[in-house]
């Protein structure tokens, strides 16, 4: 599994090669993916079976959704952990939502990844061959209605990043250093891991940091997001001033909108508040329901009343799309169907 390797450490796996052909596979593993060693041309034929398996995973179950813009995948490692990834396209660009761990600890009590609780954390091979999974798939079948390249890659699937601290870290390296990507095509969301998002401020690559915040008051977010409970809103937005300040990059606070709990005026209003506090952006994302959760999305109506008041208090405010709702495409959801589904 060549991915599970380090790029510098590759010549490990085939000793005997001169170095160029070393190279040769660095190339096609992280600048021009490929979906099966067999495609590696410029690699003997000899040569490209003992690369096999290619990938640290399985694709076990794949789904499309909105006419073929938005496709999901559950993957299986050998070890029997599964995780999720999500790759979207957009007119302008083509993002991968991949997950950082298998399953989550953290619990939030409207997420199906929470609700299926904590397997391990995966490996900065793993996360990477995400990526490369999804390019390779996009070089050989590119989704309608976006590019034929990866553009942006968002860490908000599965998992926690900043509690696999050193696995993202090396993960961040290899998308920026191997495959070429831009530090500010790349997001990090965090439901709130101060330690971790101080860390993240002293890394080289300009990142975005996304805050899932979701509630405006301290009360509010705990029963949302347990973590919450160890780190108050006032620490989480100095936390989020100093991210900003030392990389000079805008955080974006994410907001799931749920029904009759962060939908009120109120909590437009403190949504604002700290948006304009830290000159930080806010995503509105009505809640992708999933069948454990007693949680709603709210109306149509409440959504876009919701996403005014928040821009009339003075703060820079997108409603996002909820993609993929046909595809159990929020966080956990395929994984949980299929574990429903296996007898």
């Amino acid at each position: 599994m060549p991915y599970l390797t380090p790029p510098e450490d590759l010549g490990s796996l085939f000793p005997e090669e001169p170095a160029y052909r070393v190279r040769q596979l660095r190339r096609w593993l992280y600048r021009t993916p490929v979906l099966t060693a067999d495609a590696m041309t410029s690699l003997p034929a000899a040569l490209r079976p003992r690369l096999e398996p290619l990938w640290p995973f399985a694709v076990e179950a794949e789904q499309a959704g909105d006419r073929g813009s938005t496709v999901k995948w559950l993957l299986r490692a050998p070890d029997g952990a599964s995780y999720e990834a999500v790759l979207m396209a957009y007119p302008r660009r083509t993002t991968l939502c991949l997950s950082s761990q298998a399953g989550c600890a953290m619990g939030c009590s409207f997420c199906a990844t929470g609700q299926f609780g904590f397997e391990r954390h995966l490996q900065a091979g793993e996360m990477v061959a995400q990526a490369a999974y999804a390019a390779a798939r996009l070089r050989a079948r590119p989704l309608p209605g976006g590019p034929d390249r990866l553009g942006n890659v968002v860490f908000m699937g599965m998992g926690e990043p900043l509690a696999n601290y050193e696995n993202l870290r090396e993960a961040l390296r290899r998308l920026v250093e191997e495959m070429g990507l831009s530090g500010r095509a790349i997001t990090v969301s965090t439901v709130g891991v101060i330690p971790g998002m101080l860390r993240l401020a002293a890394e080289p690559w300009p990142v975005t940091l996304a805050l899932s915040l979701h509630a405006a008051d301290d009360d509010t977010r705990a029963a949302l997001v347990p973590l919450a409970r160890r780190y108050p809103i006032d620490d989480l937005v100095e936390a989020a001033r100093r991210f900003s300040a030392g990389r000079g990059r805008r955080v974006t606070l994410e907001w799931t909108l749920i029904s009759g709990v962060n939908d009120t005026p109120e909590q437009a209003r403190g949504l604002a508040a700290i948006a304009v506090e830290l000159r930080a952006h806010a995503n509105v994302i009505p809640l992708n329901p999933t069948p454990a959760s007693r949680h709603r999305a709210p109306p149509p109506e409440r959504v876009r009343a919701f996403v005014e008041q928040v821009r009339r208090a003075g703060a820079n405010v997108t409603q996002r799309d909820t993609r993929g709702r046909g595809i159990d495409a929020a966080c956990g959801q395929l994984r949980s169907r299929r574990a429903e589904e296996t007898p």
